[in-house]
């Protein structure tokens, strides 16, 4: 089958559309032939090697397709069923084993480059809004990266509950599609963005702020955060925070800083569940509208990660090997 290969770190140029093996499931797994292939940043992450990896390597983990078989001991899934999934290694491909337990159903109606992208940057929205801080209605929350897949998802199902919703941004097309997503106010990332906030917000700050930016955004977040406010640090698009004194969180107002990470909060099937009917469901009914900004060929992964690292996308990114 062909796939993207990675066979040292380093950049964009390191991913290679090459012929590889076809997978072989265990008796617990499904393989599926692909139909769409989710890009995120955690992939960029680990081809420069911020997070392990062995090479080589086949990358990605998220995706959407029709099983072509199945193990032995699968007994929820059978060939023919239409999946998605957001924890498969080596996703960039024609083919590709996956787990049953991560394993789940695409409703009818939903098309391939949605389904694709829809799993991990909708449960990451749904677990920043439902388990990390539920905001109540009237209260004003800021999203950073508004116009990104997950930021123009949180900002939908924000607004939808009544949240004050105030966005980053970093032009006036990504400005639109955030307005158009639904936020209260929509601002541009530099030094005065705190002093913004607290103007708008009548000197106090914002209940939570989720940041999937990082380094040249946190000392913004805890700044724009209200005494005993949030700052959920879900993403390093712009690099990692750089180590950071406890001790400020007290002077800046009893804040909390949490790092949170999908993986823990679908810890069992049950809640890996929950989460994926809550946003297949909400797309399906048409409540939750994911933007899938840029469809690439499988065999220009490169230039999608290009384009993705540059800021040049807007929601989600999709590959497709066919």
């Amino acid at each position: 089958m062909r796939a993207i290969q990675v066979s040292e770190h380093g950049g964009p140029e390191v991913l290679r559309y090459t012929e590889v093996p076809d997978p072989t499931i265990g008796p617990k797994q499904v393989l599926v032939d692909t139909d769409a292939i989710g890009v995120n940043f955690i992939d960029t992450y680990i081809r420069t090697g911020r997070y392990p990896q062995t090479v080589p390597y086949v990358p990605g983990a998220e995706g959407t397709g029709r099983i072509a078989a199945v193990g032995v001991e699968v007994t929820e899934f059978q060939v023919g069923d239409r999946v998605a999934w957001a924890a498969a290694p080596g996703s960039y491909a024609e083919r590709v084993a996956v787990d049953e337990a991560v394993a789940v159903p695409v409703p009818t109606g939903i098309d391939s480059p949605v389904a694709a992208s829809a799993l991990l940057q909708g449960m990451t929205a749904h677990y920043l809004i439902e388990s990390v801080y539920r905001p109540e209605p009237g209260e004003a929350v800021l999203v950073h990266a508004g116009a990104g897949g997950v930021g123009l998802i949180l900002t939908q199902l924000l607004a939808a509950r009544g949240v004050r919703v105030f966005t980053t941004v970093s032009s006036d097309e990504k400005e639109k599609l955030s307005r158009e997503a639904g936020a209260a106010e929509v601002l541009r990332y530099g030094d005065e963005l705190a002093t913004q906030v607290r103007d708008l917000t009548g000197g106090v700050g914002v209940a939570a702020v989720y940041d999937g930016v990082g380094a040249a955004t946190f000392e913004s977040s805890l700044a724009a955060l209200r005494i005993r406010g949030t700052c959920a640090l879900f993403g390093a698009a712009s690099g990692p925070v750089p180590p950071f004194d406890l001790q400020r969180l007290n002077g800046l107002g009893s804040l909390f800083v949490t790092r949170p990470t999908l993986a823990h909060y679908t810890r069992d099937r049950a809640e890996l569940l929950w989460r994926s009917r809550d946003v297949m469901n909400a797309i399906a009914d048409g409540s939750l509208r994911l933007r899938v900004g840029a469809t690439y060929p499988l065999a220009e992964a490169e230039q999608a990660h290009r384009d993705l690292e540059g800021r040049k996308t807007t929601g989600s990114i999709v590959l497709l090997p066919h």
